[in-house]
């Protein structure tokens, strides 16, 4: 689950630059002029000084632009986090998104936070403690992730003013205290101070084995408020901590504008409210604390969670046979999507829903579709 943590910009070969710019502009005075106004606007060198001959450059610069080049090409276009705080919610274990996408910012050198669910915060931090999550901490330059701390969490809980009395005599909350989203928030500020990026991996339906038409009231608003309240909740606690030119992410599923017969119990109505709310929040937080605010729609993964839909394998198979890339879906390319989205490179993107799937979301048509064999 490696991700790659920079990408790269493939620079044109010198030699046939100035061909290709005197067929479109017609000569090369005004090539010339064309090139003096480039490099002067944008700091790349022109197509007239990458020329390999001819009397309108000398060899000097010819050769400090080839050396320019070459310098750029190995540089390529880095995701650069260095400096950055990552608070990620909804990390229980090391195969989902929200493990992928935290090794992708750790990778592009961002510091990591976890939230994980107070049930299952000690069986997670005995197995990073023991070593048992080593071999997928691995990172591509060979050096083991590191999670500066791990916070207890139910993100279903604004403040403690909200939680059940049987939930707070729960044997399963035991021992873990200041968990409330509220709590949470304020916790991390009395630690670091501030965040630069919030990551929301939550979702949770009681029911979502039931069809819709069989769902009741409190299974449908139970996977609304932990699947997509939770994040209006997580965003607005941290907020006031989150520096200017942060930017935040959500997952969210292609159930939320398609039906996906066995996906239920509120599960789908949830992932579009996240959607909506996406766009809304990318508007409030941006005028309010200059924060990005985007979600990305991922392709079916066969996680631990996941496996509670009840058919998640069949929904793998599907994609692979039907999408326009008849590959398997990995959780790091949902994890470099996602270090893309909150870095300096996606500065100008917000409110955005990005498609992680392959492209299964472009299909109208099932390609293994018996009526197609007929």
């Amino acid at each position: 689950m490696g991700a790659s943590a920079a990408t790269g910009m493939q620079m044109v070969a010198a030699r046939p630059c100035i061909p290709a710019c005197q067929r479109m502009l017609g000569s090369r005075s005004v090539v010339s002029a064309f090139g003096r106004a480039l490099s002067t606007r944008t700091g790349f060198a022109s197509c007239v000084k990458t020329a390999s001959s001819g009397s309108l450059i000398s060899v000097s610069r010819k050769r400090f632009a080839v050396r320019a080049m070459s310098q750029g090409a190995v540089q390529g276009l880095p995701i650069d986090l260095r400096g950055k705080r990552a608070f990620i919610a909804g990390i229980a274990d090391d195969n989902g998104y929200g493990w992928a996408i935290a090794k992708a910012l750790a990778a592009a050198g961002a510091e990591i936070l976890v939230g994980t669910w107070v049930p299952a915060l000690n069986i997670f931090e005995t197995s990073l403690r023991r070593g048992k999550f080593d071999e997928s901490r691995k990172l591509p330059d060979g050096s083991l992730m590191e999670i500066t701390k791990v916070y207890p969490l139910d993100a279903v809980f604004d403040s403690l003013e909200d939680v059940p009395e049987d939930v707070k005599a729960n044997k399963r909350y035991a021992g873990s205290s200041k968990w409330t989203v509220k709590e949470v928030a304020e916790t991390v500020k009395d630690d670091f101070g501030s965040i630069d990026i919030l990551v929301h991996s939550l979702a949770n339906g009681p029911e979502v084995t039931k069809p819709l038409l069989e769902t009741s009231r409190s299974g449908y608003l139970a996977a609304v408020s932990a699947s997509s309240y939770s994040f209006i909740s997580l965003l607005q606690h941290f907020l006031p901590i989150m520096n200017p030119g942060g930017a935040s992410i959500s997952l969210t599923y292609i159930a939320s504008e398609r039906t996906i017969p066995g996906y239920g119990g509120g599960m789908s109505s949830a992932k579009a409210a996240l959607e909506s709310d996406t766009r809304v929040l990318a508007f409030e937080a941006g005028r309010k604390g200059k924060i990005r605010v985007n979600t990305i729609s991922a392709g079916p993964l066969g996680s631990r969670a996941a496996k509670a839909i009840g058919f998640i394998e069949k929904m793998i198979e599907y994609s692979y046979v039907n999408a326009p890339l008849q590959k398997e879906l990995l959780a790091e390319e949902v994890g470099n999507a996602a270090a893309f989205l909150v870095s300096p490179l996606a500065s100008a993107i917000t409110g955005s829903t990005v498609y992680v799937d392959n492209g299964l979301n472009t299909m109208a048509l099932a390609v293994d579709s018996p009526t197609l064999s007929t």
